[in-house]
């Protein structure tokens, strides 16, 4: 199970691919591109909207105020593998999936309303999508589905 703790800014996007690239490029290659789509995504959200107010004064979510964790790991769900890659951050609770509508992909871009194009494409390159937001966290978990012949 590898992670990495990063400051929840935009520019920590950089290290956060970089990250992935250096752990998944030799086995998940052909999953790879969706893996970046869907992480970069959801890091830009957490660095623009998470930590937006105050720092609370104590407890696990001001002992990690201002910081994201990205992290990934291999599971088995009804026995096909999947890749679990999760987001943590310690800022103010925020379910992306909750209340989302679907984007109008017909209509042309300057005709579309601003936001939900970015949850709507992590929601159709993963396989599963979750939230939770226990004890001072916020962590989105994101399944990618494996090919059964995989390591």
């Amino acid at each position: 199970m590898a992670r990495i703790m990063l400051p929840a800014r935009v520019d920590s996007c950089a290290p956060a691919m970089e990250f992935l690239r250096e752990h998944l490029a030799a086995d998940y290659a052909d999953i790879l591109g969706f893996v970046e789509l869907a992480v970069e995504e959801l890091l830009v959200n957490v660095a623009t909207y998470a930590y937006a107010g105050t720092c609370p004064q104590e407890g696990v979510r001001s002992a990690h105020w201002g910081q994201m964790e990205l992290g990934f790991k291999r599971v088995s769900m009804d026995s096909a593998p999947f890749l679990c890659v999760w987001i943590r951050d310690w800022g103010t609770s925020f379910d992306p999936f909750m209340e989302t509508a679907t984007p109008d992909t017909s209509l042309a871009a300057e005709d579309r309303p601003i936001g939900g194009l970015g949850v709507h494409l992590v929601k159709n390159v993963s396989a599963h999508h979750c939230y939770s937001g226990d004890d001072g966290t916020n962590t989105i978990e994101l399944y990618f589905q494996l090919a059964h012949d995989e390591n």
